[in-house]
């Protein structure tokens, strides 16, 4: 790991920079935007809009990557972030936002397609797994500090659309300065949505609506905190304790994944999330709580997603890889599309509570299409499995197929030795 991390500090720092401004921008537009008199339903548009482009820009950076080059769109899309993060403070209407919010997912997952490939190129059969848990362990740390960050100023001030903005910028002194060469590109056509359908139903079904429970918990919590009347500090830490859940509970989780029917951890870490979920429904909770609630809800979300990935690569052959996590990626980016609009909608009908409302449901849904598909189609031996790998849903598909295959190989030799 020290290893891997000697030969990509660089690049990790700079993606800590990234998200941390990537992760202010989150919380901030939800505060800032009740502020601003936006309503709920508005404010779930401008929520909604990062997802549609950062799907949108998941399709178009490969083709941008391969035409001008790694670093020049590293640094333009890096360049126009820092403005966007600026333009939120000087153009407070929600149109503007909405129209921002496109651009900056774009630009973000452009920068992540980058990254990705470096980091990559510089990893080897061996360590591209440790590489990945690295980078996935940065975006979370950065995240969480940007929820620290946001106490430093008033919401309703300009420096906190400032700091962030420096940040990106300096981001990419690191990387653009001592990245290694640029590594040669190349993507493969995503399987249609029918035919990763048909090999593994519960895969693209869950992956949608995984889409929607991570789109609702990065782009909508602090908009429900501030309606139900939470103070910034309250949601910066509630939105913290949701990353710290997902770096804490991915690995005992994907630990598991390896020795028991995946279906069945599955049914049992959605349910989990379902019952943290409905306890704020139901219950009046105090602070305390409702942070071991976020820490659960966000514990389980990350490794559902990694699960149903690892479930769907089960069904797959290996040369299948490339072009199934494309289509996954691009059904889970449909998904949290929808999310945000969803709860907007919700929270309008009946309050706050619809904010864990829709996560419940979708957990809930999660289950019995789980459990119904157990019915259909016999388990895999475990033994039969394929390896289980921490992916995030922002990850870009030539990661997953590069990690699982890299997984997959090693298996082999240990087949061979044996």
């Amino acid at each position: 790991m020290l290893k891997v991390f000697t030969a990509s500090w660089a690049l990790l720092l700079g993606m800590m920079f990234l998200m941390v401004g990537n992760g202010v921008q989150g919380t901030l537009l939800g505060i800032r935007g009740a502020i601003e008199g936006f309503s709920t339903g508005q404010m779930s548009i401008v929520m909604s809009a990062y997802f549609a482009g950062f799907l949108f820009g998941s399709r178009m950076a490969p083709e941008m990557i391969r035409r001008v080059g790694h670093v020049r769109v590293f640094a333009a899309l890096g360049s126009l972030i820092s403005a966007v993060l600026v333009l939120y403070a000087a153009i407070p209407d929600w149109i503007a936002w909405t129209l921002l919010r496109v651009l900056i997912g774009f630009c973000f997952s452009g920068v992540y397609v980058t990254a990705e490939s470096w980091l990559n190129n510089t990893a080897s059969n061996e360590n591209r797994g440790q590489a990945l848990s690295l980078y996935m362990i940065v975006q979370m740390l950065g995240i969480i500090t940007a929820q620290a960050l946001i106490n430093f100023a008033d919401p309703a001030g300009f420096m906190l659309f400032i700091i962030p903005s420096v940040l990106v910028s300096l981001a990419f002194a690191p990387i653009l300065l001592s990245i290694s060469p640029a590594p040669t590109f190349g993507t493969t056509r995503a399987m249609s949505i029918r035919e990763l359908y048909d090999v593994s139903p519960l895969g693209v079904v869950g992956i949608f609506l995984m889409g929607g429970v991570f789109s609702a918990l990065f782009g909508m919590t602090a908009v429900w905190g501030t309606e139900a009347g939470l103070s910034v500090l309250e949601i910066s830490v509630f939105t913290g304790a949701i990353y710290s859940g997902g770096l804490l509970f991915q690995y005992p989780i994907g630990w598991l994944s390896d020795r028991m029917d995946r279906r069945k951890l599955l049914i049992t870490v959605a349910v989990m999330g379902a019952i943290a979920g409905i306890a704020p429904v139901m219950i009046d909770l105090g602070f305390t709580l409702l942070v071991v609630v976020g820490l659960v809800i966000g514990g389980v979300s990350n490794p559902l997603y990694s699960l149903l990935v690892a479930y769907s690569n089960d069904y797959l052959e290996q040369d299948q890889m490339a072009a199934a996590s494309g289509g996954l990626l691009f059904v889970n980016g449909v998904g949290a599309i929808l999310g945000p609009l969803a709860i907007g909608g919700l929270m309008s009908l009946v309050g706050t509570s619809g904010f864990f409302l829709f996560i419940v449901v979708l957990l809930v849904v999660l289950t019995l299409y789980a459990a119904w598909r157990m019915t259909q189609r016999p388990s895999i031996p475990v033994a039969e499995s394929g390896p289980y790998a921490a992916v995030s849903p922002v990850v870009s598909a030539a990661t997953v197929e590069a990690v699982y295959s890299d997984l997959a190989e090693q298996a082999e030799q240990k087949d061979d030795e044996t």
